[in-house]
């Protein structure tokens, strides 16, 4: 069977990592596969030595895309605008594509996404709160909710305590997201920071991530000891290793794949009730949800986390078994 999967994102995000993580998997499975992704991506680069797939770039062009669609027996689309070059190939060879979507907003209310998501296969939600978005387009929709998958990150025990020991003996919370404020809510981040800079200085919040709100952000922390950028890193694994606690505050999220990571590695939670993220974290037991800018609560479940080691502890072998 050979299965081709396309996806035209021109950065790598959280949907790109996992389109990776799935063609690693089913290579080592020994399936055929091609990867048609956008020129210059990095999902493209990222990808090209992965054993036995055919990687095909192509320009950010629907119709190019759908010519390298054809011959295969089964199209994924990993993310919206591919869904235009599957149903193209769909009409030009009769080829099926399945749908995988991993964004909280809905598709826009069109005839023609109605279209396109009616004649797919199958419709993949990666939470139930996607799924529901998608039957705001037509009600008559079903799907199948397949959660994303851990990227098994390593971690350098080593490396692990050099970053540690940069911070000090504070507690160590971290975030690890583009820096969009818009979706990941990092300027929540630094206002509690700002909150707890006298009461607690020895505490570190690390924003682990580029973007395009880095110089925004920055402004925003200046003047703040307790705030640190690291920029993007590869490592992410050892800076988890690295952390006490993960704060995950987004405004809007479809699932947050980071967060299987987090608890991966232990961390006790505390995340934003949006989106996909209750599915996984249940308040009280494996971390705590608090409202979009709510820097009261969200304030009050880190500081609760900050000075009760043996609740750390315990949610931290909650998130292990989970």
């Amino acid at each position: 069977m050979h299965v081709v999967h396309v996806n035209l994102a021109a950065g790598f995000r959280g949907g790109e990592r996992q389109t990776q993580l799935l063609v690693q998997g089913l290579a080592e499975q020994g399936l055929t596969q091609t990867l048609v992704g956008r020129q210059g991506g990095e999902l493209v680069d990222r990808c090209r030595n992965i054993p036995g797939l055919h990687v095909v770039a192509v320009r950010n062009n629907i119709v190019s895309a759908a010519r390298a669609l054809s011959g295969a027996a089964l199209v994924h689309v990993h993310e919206g605008r591919a869904i235009q070059a599957a149903w193209l190939a769909h009409r030009l060879g009769k080829v099926p594509y399945l749908v995988t979507r991993r964004v909280q907003k809905g598709p826009r209310r069109t005839l023609a996404n109605r279209i396109m998501y009616r004649t797919a296969a199958v419709r993949v939600a990666v939470s139930h709160a996607i799924g529901e978005s998608l039957q705001l387009l037509d009600p008559r929709l079903d799907f199948r909710v397949v959660p994303d998958s851990t990227s098994a990150l390593f971690a350098d025990p080593a490396q692990a305590r050099r970053i540690r020991s940069q911070y000090g003996d504070g507690v160590l919370i971290g975030t690890v997201a583009a820096l969009v404020d818009s979706h990941k809510g990092q300027l929540q981040v630094i206002e509690i920071a700002r909150r707890f800079a006298q009461p607690l200085p020895e505490v570190r919040f690390l924003l682990i991530g580029g973007g395009p709100d880095e110089a925004m952000l920055k402004a925003a922390a200046a003047g703040l000891p307790n705030v640190v950028f690291t920029g993007h890193v590869d490592n992410v694994g050892d800076y988890l290793a690295a952390l006490d606690l993960f704060f995950y505050p987004s405004r809007h999220e479809g699932l947050g794949s980071i967060l299987l990571d987090a608890m991966e590695f232990g961390l006790p939670i505390v995340a934003t009730a949006v989106g996909g993220i209750p599915e996984i974290i249940e308040d009280g037991r494996n971390g705590f949800l608090c409202a979009v800018d709510d820097i009261g609560a969200q304030s009050e479940a880190l500081g609760r986390l900050i000075h009760d080691t043996d609740r750390r502890a315990q949610i931290g072998a909650v998130n292990i078994d989970k």
